[in-house]
């Protein structure tokens, strides 16, 4: 936590119901611009007055503080407006160093600047605007008037830095001091509400806007909808959207962007498409937001339209916006157009390589991954955590222990072990190469574990049957306060069912409801696929049932899983059944279905119908074929059996 000026407890603001009756007391060196009326002020300082203000507002600082340099060979005593719009400049162009160098020349004046109002709140907005924490507090702490102006500039650099408590307790003391907020301070005051998620006070400053008249800010309105999206509630922040007058990109982008956070991609892209339509340019923030919408949705053509938008306006492919091009080209499975967006890319940095890295990893291209890391090391970058996580998540999918050991021994020799990300994947490198005692070994010298690491444990106990591990380790997260959740549940129920206890995972699935803990399509498809595998085929189809009347729709998985439940004539019945819903619903084309459909045909003694259903899937694979030879071979038809392993070699 930073050392701050503010000192109240918990922020609880009061807004007024209107604006405050006190005017704030303005002296002359409250003005940005020199009393030209004064006829004592020499004509040759208000033109360098003049030239300064112009330079600073240009971006030209340098040679606004020469004629500073100038003034000063001039003899000519140089008043606080021109330090104040120098100081302005300086913010303009982020010039620290400039800044420090006059606020020297300030201090060196001594007496003459002693307590000047206006030029400590100049400094004060300085040092905030240049984000120096430490001197910008102490500055603004040794004010005598506090003014809305920096108080705007303290407030909004805690919420740059992160600090949105400190924020909103600077809020609640700004009102004490009988200061109330513009329309400046608002829009910092609801980011801040937004990150900490505070739907109440985010509220309040939205009913304070209305009373103020700031609704109609266009800054406002759009840090409402970006605070209402941060707390989950889109209807509001659709309301303020739809409700203002006049909508800037930075309105659209928040808007995009709110759908995009709270997973309504399909409406995300609507949104994008009107902010066409009403002929508003697209900047990168849209189109990233455009980007990721359409990757979640897989939505390949909108995807595409998004990266044809950046080319025809000349957006150059920078790491930031690169990178979102390139995530969404992975994530549709399209790598080696993935490929050429890295390629293209102009400064690529850590987060570009490792989005073609887990690309590659994602995707099974393990040997890809490792080539891109060689690569990435010749160019005299580090491996950071997000790099040793995808190369121990590839030494883990291939059960390549030699890579993942090599992985393990990198992140001891640059200290990266203690990252709980890297960590957890070294323990489940170790669990997927069935080396579970040395994954117990690095899970217990983790020293903070979150619920992820504890269900990579869970996971691989469950997977090896070792349910009473499995049930242990359980127990033990939750004396070490951590809570389960469903991923903690799922995992002890599979180890249950793999080890045949089908009664106690049964157990376990109540009591998980009953502690408000809801399955969801994992828990439902674990305990159908148990209860199927042991035999338990009626009780199998019961449980599908009772999923779908708990409103969770079936998976492809979860059918497949309730379809081998139906094993003999008896059950052709409930066989016919699944078939008929997943023919409703376009999924018996799916090799995965279709192949679970042959064989229960053929183990029902319908063969006919097994061979309809094969004839059917156009892009046949090997379990399939199996399947359907198994069920010839199961009914004495070696003639058939035969005649179809003969045309599976001719298609090999």
């Amino acid at each position: 936590m930073a050392s701050l000026c503010f000192t109240s407890a918990t922020p609880n603001p009061n807004f007024p119901q209107s604006k405050s009756k006190k005017s704030l007391k303005l002296t002359q060196t409250h003005l940005t611009e020199v009393n030209e009326n004064d006829k004592n002020f020499p004509t040759l300082y208000k033109s360098y007055f003049h030239s300064i203000s112009s330079l600073c507002k240009e971006r030209r600082i340098q040679e606004a503080v020469d004629l500073l340099t100038q003034m000063d060979s001039e003899d000519l005593q140089i008043g606080p407006e021109i330090y104040g719009e120098l100081l302005q400049g300086c913010v303009y162009e982020r010039a620290i160093h400039t800044g420090q160098q006059i606020h020297a020349r300030i201090l060196k004046n001594g007496d003459f600047f002693a307590r000047n109002e206006y030029i400590d709140t100049k400094l004060v907005i300085f040092y905030a605007k240049c984000d120096v924490l430490d001197v910008a507090n102490r500055l603004f702490f040794r004010l005598r008037v506090k003014n809305v102006f920096s108080w705007a500039a303290v407030i909004g650099l805690n919420c740059r830095m992160g600090f949105n408590e400190e924020a909103l307790i600077g809020l609640v003391e700004m009102q004490e001091m009988g200061v109330f907020p513009d329309n400046f301070v608002v829009p910092n005051v609801l980011k801040a509400c937004g990150a900490l998620a505070l739907i109440g006070v985010g509220r309040a400053v939205h009913g304070y806007t209305l009373k103020v008249g700031f609704d109609g800010c266009v800054f406002v309105g759009s840090s409402l909808i970006d605070m209402y999206g941060k707390c989950g509630f889109l209807d509001n922040a659709r309301k303020v959207f739809d409700g203002m007058i006049e909508r800037n990109v930075v309105a659209w982008n928040s808007m995009i962007v709110s759908y995009v956070q709270n997973g309504l991609n399909e409406e995300a892209i609507k949104v994008f498409h009107e902010m066409r339509s009403e002929g508003i340019e697209v900047t990168r923030v849209s189109l990233m937001s455009f980007l990721s919408a359409s990757a979640s949705l897989d939505a390949l053509e909108e995807g595409k339209q998004g990266h044809a938008i950046a080319i025809i306006g000349g957006l150059e492919l920078d790491n930031i916006f690169g990178s979102s091009i390139l995530n969404f080209y992975s994530k549709v499975g399209l790598i080696e157009d993935a490929e050429l967006a890295f390629s293209i890319i102009v400064e690529k940095d850590i987060v570009t390589w490792n989005l073609l890295i887990s690309s590659y990893v994602r995707h099974g291209l393990v040997e890809k991954a490792l080539n891109t890391c060689h690569l990435m090391k010749s160019k005299n970058m580090r491996f950071d955590c997000v790099t040793l996580a995808s190369i121990l998540a590839a030494a883990a999918d291939t059960s390549n222990l030699k890579l993942g050991k090599e992985g393990h021994c990198y992140c001891i020799r640059n200290n990266l072990e203690s990252d709980v990300v890297v960590a957890s994947s070294i323990v489940d490198m170790y669990a997927k190469c069935e080396r579970i005692d040395d994954a117990k070994g690095v899970f217990n010298s983790i020293t903070n574990k979150d619920i992820v690491t504890w269900n990579i444990l869970l996971a691989a106990y469950a997977d090896f049957g070792l349910s009473g591990e499995a049930l242990r380790i359980f127990y033990q997260m939750q004396l070490e306060g951590v809570s389960p959740n469903v991923v903690s549940w799922n995992s002890v129920i599979l180890g249950f069912l793999r080890n045949g206890q089908l009664d106690e995972a049964k157990d376990m699935f109540s009591q998980m409801q009953s502690l408000g803990v809801q399955p969801n399509l994992i828990t439902w498809t674990t305990l159908i696929a148990g209860l199927a595998q042991n035999g338990h085929g009626s009780e199998a189809i019961l449980v599908f049932q009772k999923m779908q009347e708990s409103g969770i729709k079936p998976g492809a998985t979860s059918i497949t899983c309730a379809i081998s439940a139906c094993k003999d004539v008896a059950s052709l019945r409930n066989g016919r059944a699944f078939h008929g819903y997943v023919t409703r619903h376009d999924l018996s084309l799916l090799t995965p279905i279709a192949t679970s459909l042959v064989d229960m045909y053929g183990k029902c003694g319908n063969t006919h119908q097994a061979k309809r259903v094969f004839d059917m899937v156009l892009s046949k694979e090997l379990p399939l074929y199996n399947a359907m030879i198994s069920g010839y071979a199961l009914h004495g038809q070696a003639g058939e059996a035969l005649a179809l392993y003969k045309h599976l070699q001719k298609e090999v």
